[in-house]
């Protein structure tokens, strides 16, 4: 969806009309990287559900699960200004996804989420509310050193964590990608498309799941 949104804004930046072949190819292998990437978490995470569903790993075996991934080419038509603008929006967008993905792991339901919370810790991960909260509590460092293996040491992560900042620095660093990504969107030409891709960092921002 976002590949095929920048796709229609740039085009009518530049006075056209229709989706290239091209373009449309851009989007189809996004896709295929998107659910590429989930299956890949599964099979890492062990995880028995995505999004309250049983996972392509429950589903098939991690043994028999394989996606083909294709390179995809530029925009067609984009000179390397605007190439570059397509660019920093989606990552600021996608660093903006993770980070509020970082938050949610640690204040929604496992029923909201449709997997476990706290799954991150779990597996040893030390993501950006650990991080910031390392700034107020130091000995959170040995844990993430240690990948939280020892009893009790996820708890206590979960609980320095909610106990610090973390979870507000980590919401305001989320809202400057989106700050920065509708800066960006705010570059083209104005037209529905473009409006969808600022309305699509506050989808980001915000959502609960």
């Amino acid at each position: 969806m976002v590949s095929v949104l920048m796709g229609r804004a740039i085009n009518y930046h530049l006075n056209r009309n229709e989706l290239t072949e091209a373009q449309r190819q851009v989007a189809m292998f996004a896709e295929m990287i998107h659910t590429a990437s989930l299956i890949h978490d599964d099979v890492i995470d062990q995880s028995d559900f995505r999004r309250g569903k049983p996972s392509v790993n429950v589903v098939y075996n991690h043994k028999k699960v394989s996606v083909a991934l294709n390179r995809s080419a530029m925009l067609g038509g984009a000179d390397d200004k605007l190439s570059e603008v397509a660019f920093e929006y989606g990552r600021n967008l996608g660093i903006a996804f993770q980070l509020v993905d970082d938050l949610l792991d640690f204040i929604s339901s496992s029923d909201a989420m449709g997997k476990p919370t706290a799954a991150d810790l779990k597996l040893g991960l030390a993501t950006a509310p650990v991080l910031f909260a390392c700034e107020k509590f130091p000995e959170l460092n040995p844990m993430i050193m240690r990948r939280f293996q020892e009893p009790g040491d996820v708890e206590k992560a979960f609980e320095f964590v909610h106990k610090s900042q973390g979870l507000e620095q980590t919401k305001f660093l989320a809202r400057k990608h989106c700050v920065e990504a509708v800066r960006l969107a705010s570059g083209l030409a104005e037209s529905p498309y473009q409006k969808g891709l600022v309305v699509l960092t506050d989808l980001v921002l915000n959502r609960m799941k």
